[in-house]
């Protein structure tokens, strides 16, 4: 072999030698969000960007579709690696106390470790303005969807329930995704939907069809014994009133298999992307560090190196 082509051979293993230091420095990280019709699915995907631009490329983020919260606490105790997902803080304490739906308890759910916050889920009740519907009341004997499977779908059936409508109200049996072409067809006099105002099914179901967004009574909020939320007037088009409504926070966790530098990482491109996030989708600009103090379970460490650096208030359970 001549003296060029040792080189020449040497420098390939060399390259080849320090190829997967490269392929290993991008971090890949499963996000487990919601339905692809959500806001929370579009949050995901806005999430993805903000990490990619923030990390300098150096974590992936790729959005997942699920079936609501409950199956993304579920399979944290089965997926490895770097799996983070959202849900609601209340499934978190029911999972690791290996409550309801959780039962029997798997040891897994204590694994379970707190991110950040992202917006909170926000209960919308949409009528056809044509169905002479101002108020809970008058949902009596008209036709409603709420939905299967999901927070928004178990939250409305527990205010039909709560507000004396159980048995009144027929239930469409159909799933949410087509809740706008059947309230424009006329096929429902309403819908029922959880996510971050404003919604992207409401938005979309306002521009094509008059609509009413329905407000609880302060004795209707207070049977709900939820968080408190005010949507401005003229969030959504024709509905020219302030509504009242209730909301649930909601947090991304992920589990203790995700090491500090990948955590920290994260953490720290969400705050520091959100402002960039808020331009594009007005959901972001609710959310603080003090929604911190909703959360359940513990930070992860990542996590936690981050809001101590930056001085941010960290409730003691969280630690």
């Amino acid at each position: 072999m001549s003296r060029f082509n040792k080189l020449a051979f040497a420098f390939t293993l060399t390259a080849a030698a320090a190829l997967p230091a490269v392929v290993n420095a991008e971090t890949r990280v499963t996000y487990k969000s919601a339905k692809s019709t959500s806001s929370y699915y579009q949050m995901g995907v806005q999430l993805a960007e903000a990490v990619k631009k923030g990390s300098g490329g150096n974590i992936i983020l790729t959005v997942e579709e699920s079936q609501g919260s409950v199956q993304n606490v579920k399979e944290a105790a089965s997926r490895g690696g770097n799996y983070v997902f959202t849900t609601p803080p209340v499934l978190v304490k029911l999972a690791q106390g290996g409550k309801k739906m959780f039962e029997p308890k798997n040891a897994k759910f204590d694994e379970i470790r707190g991110l950040f916050p992202i917006p909170s889920l926000t209960m919308h009740f949409v009528v056809r303005q044509d169905s002479g519907v101002s108020d809970f009341t008058g949902l009596d004997g008209k036709t409603f969807l709420i939905g299967k499977g999901s927070f928004g779908a178990r939250e409305a059936a527990k205010y039909i329930k709560l507000f004396g409508l159980e048995g009144k109200v027929k239930l469409a049996e159909v799933e949410l995704s087509s809740a706008v072409s059947a309230l424009k067809n006329k096929q429902i006099d309403g819908f029922a939907t959880a996510g971050s105002y404003p919604a992207p099914n409401v938005l979309e179901a306002a521009a094509s069809t008059p609509v009413n967004v329905l407000s609880l009574s302060d004795e209707q909020f207070a049977m709900t014994k939820r968080d408190k939320l005010t949507i401005p007037a003229g969030t959504y088009a024709g509905v020219d009133k302030d509504i009242t409504t209730t909301t649930l926070p909601v947090m991304a966790y992920t589990t203790t298999t995700m090491d500090d530098a990948t955590a920290y990482e994260l953490t720290k491109t969400y705050w520091e992307g959100k402002a960039g996030m808020s331009e594009t989708a007005k959901w972001w600009n609710g959310v603080t560090p003090e929604y911190l103090s909703a959360m359940v379970g513990k930070l992860h460490p990542g996590a936690l190196k981050y809001y101590d650096e930056k001085s941010i208030k960290v409730p003691d359970t969280l630690r």
